[in-house]
């Protein structure tokens, strides 16, 4: 997953997210334009991402507690005026 000029909200998600899982990999991308017209986009943006994280800490954890993580991470966005998330989230070595 890439991203040509990250939007500052992708910029955002990607340093909390580092921060919150240590030694994580981390791609985010903003797929608010896909979703114009839909429920909770914006004019400007920012509001649909797509998420991919490979982070050491996921080991042992189920796809919901992992979900949880990032969520609650997360959790100020949410409240920002982030709409959706679309999750791919591993441990390293998980295919």
């Amino acid at each position: 997953m890439s991203t040509t000029s990250p939007s500052p909200r992708a910029e955002r998600l990607r340093a909390t997210l580092l921060h919150a899982f240590p030694g994580a990999e981390v791609a985010v991308r903003d797929d608010s334009h896909q979703h114009a017209g839909h429920a909770g986009a914006r004019p400007g943006g920012e509001t649909h991402f797509s998420v991919r994280v490979v982070a050491p800490g996921f080991a042992g954890m189920t796809r919901l507690a992992r979900s949880r993580a990032v969520h609650a991470a997360l959790e100020a966005e949410f409240g920002g005026g982030m709409h959706a998330l679309s999750l791919e989230l591993r441990a390293p070595g998980e295919a």
